[in-house]
């Protein structure tokens, strides 16, 4: 599998709410999510993975997360 990811997690308890995410081990960082432990998303846990892409370039993936969270990003 490659090594970097743009993860999307949608809330269990909050449908409405989604979260978009960088990571080199996207099952930790979904664990840390729901363990609490990243400030943004605790208040709407429980989380589930809903979209994982990985990229072979770290720059790639960064760059592709941060279009996800820019306007037009969440438009698509």
């Amino acid at each position: 599998m490659l090594g970097y990811h743009v993860y999307i997690l949608k809330s269990l308890s909050y449908p409405e709410k989604h979260y978009v995410g960088y990571t080199e081990d996207y099952e930790k960082r979904l664990i840390k999510h729901n363990e609490g432990g990243v400030k943004y998303t605790v208040k709407y846990r429980p989380w589930k993975l809903q979209t994982i892409i990985s990229f072979e370039e770290k720059e790639k993936a960064q760059k592709f997360e941060k279009y996800l969270k820019s306007h037009s990003g969440r438009a698509f």
